[in-house]
């Protein structure tokens, strides 16, 4: 796929040849990448076994961050403008004989922190306001404050020691990095060498103190989210808002010469292609651009523009990009985001800037923090800088919920007995119960998920930038964190629905069918049952602008937000629903036997919460119209609506009607949808020539993945979505 990115005016320009080299190599990396580094485990290992004399479990965590980062070996590759990966390095002898006893004897004796990590944004402003330096300062004047006699402020002292242990490692890492670069200066030619001899400065001066240009500031908040994830073992921290807090960076360089357009993309570049370098496949990180702010206006301003350029430069899986999209939102930013979508890249996807502020206020959010928020990875929500909110926590699996009323197990196991049902009400009312059962236990789960962090987990270094846990003097995982939701996610929304008008009207309106039968044919994955499964095709589909199927969406989703309305986290705050799937629609599809929607065993659930695969066969108005019938701002965990599209000769002569299609879904009240332009043809050439299309990218459910590295049920998933066409304007 070639390389492009579209200025406001509609120019069309090139990547530079540096991003193409870098991410070429990042490419080549990205199948082969390991989920852990090796290095990192056995800094982890001799921590904990530096530690052992400890009285606090705090301190050690903290400790155990900057031992992690102090250790880690810094690596520069050629052409990089930004610094911070792992080196995935080989080990020594004696250091896998040292990891190989820690992975069969200490690992498994450490205190288990479970439940949601990451996921979030953190406070990005606080680190180029006042650099590492700056919230040390900050931690001792708290501690200056406190009177250890007393034992709530002993175990605050703790966390707080706990606190600068971790931010030290944040700067010996930087300094390794700068002398790294100093060094392979002294052999690099003249032009490399003054671009590493930045880094150098650079790494000296930042994160350890505030930035004061657009360099600085993005060597800042890269770094210090490399530290996050290495020093805590995590994954998943996204960046928030950067055309908001880097604006200020970036006008103020351009106005002193220090900095073109085209110099400040090509270091945006360079931040997605790390991303790649750092983050395993299947998963999702990124920024948003857009929206409004706390007065009301919408912010898009030039940098929104270079954000979103990046997808058609780096071309990967990352970074994904969302943008926030209001009424005011410039034409130009969603011509631009709608000509990317149009040349098959899969980003950005479109967020519902009103909707999502509106429903975070609903939930007590004060406004001005509700018009800070990010797509936590996919499309679950979560706000900038206070946020301890646990995602997809757990899946429910809504086809499974009707089955069990049915007395239909999941695959493998016995079946039970069909109870009495006189009628489609009382097959609701069941469901409801069976739904409100299922979340409990889920709730519980999730709170256990919670309590055990209390006592097990702590992540102070992460904790300095997340509000207002240094004011209170307590971990993320002790509930420092202003915002403490847990979102939980519904899968197989379409599924269901199908499935409840199948059953409404062939057996309990029309009585073409008995439930006993139907059972009988789910049970058998419709083997000799041909004329139910026909009958099952014949019923309204959701996805075709149909009330009689539509009317059961806005019910059904009712049910989910009044199932989830009674709970709470351990922390407090709200249980709250979604509906996105990552590719749980295939985990769980393949553990469930076939289903009234006509779907067969094992098969995935529809990606999210449009229409069932295949059956948007009357068009995307029609898809559009069905999506946006029922109340999307409760379900803050996440609403996807894919849509699929065939590509045509020219791109740009499809991105207008595309874009329009987009943006009458949003304004009919949509929460996110996100896009796919690539034809089957491309997608079989795909899996019968994998070698030729390893750069090919696609929307999954929620995020994106190249698509030969996908699993056959995935791949096929994606294969059944209907394509549907787009008229030139």
């Amino acid at each position: 796929m070639s390389a492009v990115s579209c200025h406001p005016s509609g120019e069309l320009t090139p990547a530079t040849a540096r991003v193409e080299r870098l991410r070429a190599a990042a490419l080549e990396r990205a199948y082969a990448m390991p989920s852990v580094d090796d290095e990192c485990v056995l800094l982890t290992a001799r921590s904990w076994w530096r530690t052992g004399h400890e009285g606090s479990h705090m301190l050690r965590r903290g400790i155990l961050a900057g031992d992690i980062l102090c250790g880690m070996t810094p690596v520069i590759d050629a052409d990089e403008l930004l610094v911070g990966k792992y080196a995935y390095r080989t080990l020594t002898d004696d250091e896998r004989s040292a990891l190989a006893m820690w992975r069969a004897y200490g690992e498994p004796a450490t205190s288990k922190a479970l439940g949601q990590r990451a996921h979030m944004a953190v406070d990005y402003e606080r680190v180029l306001r006042r650099g590492v330096a700056g919230i040390k300062e900050d931690i001792a004047g708290l501690r200056a404050r406190l009177d250890i006699a007393r034992p709530e402020e002993l175990e605050q002292d703790y966390f707080y020691r706990a606190c600068l242990a971790a931010l030290d490692g944040v700067v010996i890492l930087s300094r390794k990095y700068a002398d790294l670069a100093e060094a392979q200066a002294q052999d690099a030619d003249p032009a490399r060498a003054d671009e590493l001899r930045e880094i150098a400065r650079i790494c000296r001066k930042v994160p350890e103190s505030p930035a004061e240009t657009f360099a600085e500031a993005m060597q800042a908040i890269h770094f210090m989210t490399f530290c996050l994830c290495a020093g805590n073992g995590m994954l998943l921290f996204q960046l928030g808002r950067p055309d908001r807090y880097l604006l200020p960076y970036y006008r103020c360089d351009l106005a002193a010469g220090r900095i073109t357009p085209e110099s400040a993309q090509e270091l945006i570049d360079c931040l997605g292609i790390l991303l790649n370098a750092y983050t395993p496949r299947g998963l999702a990180v990124g920024w948003m651009v857009g929206g409004r702010d706390a007065s009301g206006m919408d912010v898009t301003n030039e940098l929104s523009y270079l954000f979103v350029q990046t997808v058609g430069h780096v071309r990967m899986a990352y970074p994904s990009v969302g943008v926030c999209w209001t009424p005011e939102t410039p034409r130009a930013l969603m011509v631009l985001a709608s000509r990317l979508l149009a040349r098959g890249y899969s980003h950005p996807a479109l967020f519902n800037d009103d909707i999502i502020t509106r429903g975070m206020v609903r939930l007590g959010v004060p406004h001005g923090d509700a018009c800070e928020y990010i797509h936590s990875t996919c499309v679950e929500i979560t706000p900038v800088g206070i946020s301890n909110v646990y995602v997809a926590s757990p899946y429910f699996n809504l086809i499974q919920c009707l089955h069990d009323v049915l007395g239909i197990p999941p695959r493998g196991e016995q079946p039970g007995a069909l109870p009495a049902i006189a009628a489609f009400e009382d097959l609701v009312s069941r469901f409801r119960q069976r739904l409100h059962a299922v979340v409990r236990a889920g709730v519980a789960d999730s709170n256990l998920h919670m309590m055990s962090r209390k006592y097990a987990g702590g992540f102070p270094l992460l904790s300095c930038l997340v509000n207002d846990c240094l004011a209170r003097g307590k971990d993320i995982d002790q509930g420092g964190a202003r915002v403490n939701w847990i979102e939980c996610s519904f899968v197989g929304l379409a599924n269901l629905v199908d499935a409840l008008a199948a059953i409404r009207d062939l057996v309990f309106e029309q009585q073409r069918l008995t439930l006993g039968r139907l059972r009988e044919a789910l049970l058998a994955n419709f083997d000799g049952y041909a004329d139910v499964q026909a009958m099952l095709g014949t019923c309204p589909k959701y996805g075709t602008d149909d009330d009689r199927v539509d009317v059961l969406v806005q019910e059904v989703t009712d049910l989910l937000r009044a199932a989830c309305e009674p709970y709470r986290s351990y922390w407090g705050d709200a249980f709250v629903p979604g509906l996105f799937c990552w590719q749980m629609h295939e985990y769980l599809g393949r553990g469930t036997r076939a289903s009234a929607d006509g779907r067969c065993e094992g098969f995935p659930f529809a990606d999210g919460s449009g229409p069932a695969q295949g059956r948007e066969v009357l068009g995307p108005t029609a898809a559009v119209c069905s999506s946006t019938k029922w109340d999307h701002t409760p379900m803050l965990g996440g609403v996807a609506v894919n849509m699929r599209f065939h590509p045509g000769p020219n791109p740009d002569d499809i991105a207008e009607p595309l874009r329009q299609v987009c943006e009458t879904f949003l304004r009919l009240g949509g929460f996110e949808t996100q896009i796919n332009v690539v034809d089957a043809r491309t997608l079989r050439e795909a899996q019968a020539h994998p070698e030729r299309y390893r750069d090919l990218v696609v929307r999954v459910a929620g995020y994106s993945d190249y698509f030969v590295g996908l699993s056959p049920e995935l791949q096929a998933e994606v294969l059944m979505r209907a394509e549907m066409e787009l008229s030139p304007c």
